[in-house]
């Protein structure tokens, strides 16, 4: 018998994952893990239910009334998660806490296999997780705890789903909790991690993506690209990859090896500082042309510091561009990512 696996996205950047099987409810999978999705009647008619499946395919039939979930709600993606039946992976978003639908964020442990210093500018950390691969979606972060200090500090995976081996792109900042730390790591010590947590992660790919990706912000981008490989996407992927100095341009080499794998995917590296002597120089949004906004018809995905992610949205309202939708993610050194 076949099974899906269905992710739980809820208000607060908590995802929960859970195994649907082959003819059951959302519903009732999620109460089989222990997941109380915000229900009432459980038979279709008042509504209480209602989530956003974001991706996947599935099947509503027709045992709910109108005033539960109307036609037009149906077409812009609501669903009774009382009658959904996936018909293959899914994502659905819940309009509700993870504390309200009493669960928690999934914790694992991982040893360390590598630090890899790039630079003065970033860290490629990788751990083998201890147990079950965690499950995520491309473009999701943790919280990884710092040994020995009780804080934790919060990165994107630079690593597709389903591998044991997981990796991070981590911003090197003198005399920060996680840089301290990792100029001390080495293979075989050991790390806590929980999650996964965030709203910025790659929908289902239906037309051309622009990603934006500001310094250490590349690392979803690369877990995103390792995707649409395995997935053989045929859509037009461009990368506009904007850093401060040449030292700060990172991973470069993973990126061509992208661009020799996926087809029609395309990027752009910038650099900001006046001094550099590479071909790009300024900031990502003098280096956006027209031909990669499709008139529109583009998904666009932006991971940066606060003032790019602010300068690309002023960018794309003073010229009037209106893609198909707009991912984004700020963050900062030593704060939790903001996603919308």
């Amino acid at each position: 018998m076949s099974s899906y696996n269905i992710a739980l996205n809820f208000e607060d950047g908590v995802t929960r994952f859970v195994e649907c099987r082959a003819g059951e409810k959302v519903l009732d999978a999620a109460f089989r893990a222990r997941i109380n999705l915000p229900m009432d009647c459980s038979d279709g008619v008042c509504g209480t239910c209602k989530c956003r499946a974001e991706s996947g395919r599935y099947d509503l039939g027709d045992d709910y009334i109108e005033d539960a979930l109307s036609d037009d709600e149906k077409a812009s993606g609501l669903v009774l998660t009382c009658q959904m039946v996936p018909e293959s992976d899914c994502v659905i978003a819940v309009p509700a806490s993870s504390a309200v639908c009493k669960t928690e964020q999934s914790q694992f442990a991982a040893t360390v296999a590598s630090v890899v210093p790039h630079n003065d500018a970033a860290v490629v950390l990788e751990l083998d997780v201890d147990s079950i691969p965690p499950v995520f979606l491309a473009g999701q972060y943790v919280n990884i705890d710092v040994p020995g200090s009780g804080q934790h500090r919060s990165y994107s995976f630079s690593s597709a789903p389903g591998a044991s081996r997981i990796s991070f792109l981590i911003k090197k900042i003198p005399g920060g909790v996680m840089s301290t730390w990792l100029e001390t790591a080495r293979p075989g010590h050991k790390v806590n991690l929980t999650g996964p947590l965030g709203s910025f992660y790659l929908r289902a790919v239906e037309r051309p993506l622009l990603f934006l990706a500001g310094g250490t912000g590349l690392a979803p981008f690369l877990s995103m690209l390792e995707v649409l490989v395995r997935a053989a996407s045929d859509q037009k992927v461009h990368l506009i990859y904007g850093v401060t100095r040449d030292l700060d341009l990172v991973q470069v080499g993973a990126i061509e090896a992208y661009a020799a794998r996926l087809p029609n995917f395309t990027y752009t590296t910038v650099v900001a500082d006046d001094a550099s002597c590479h071909p790009c120089k300024g900031w990502v949004t003098q280096h956006l042309p027209p031909a990669c906004l499709h008139d529109g018809n583009v998904d666009v995905y932006l991971c940066g510091p606060p003032p790019m992610v602010d300068a690309v949205r002023k960018h794309f309202d003073d010229n009037g561009v209106k893609p198909n939708s707009f991912h984004y993610e700020k963050f900062t050194p030593n704060a939790v990512a903001v996603a919308a």
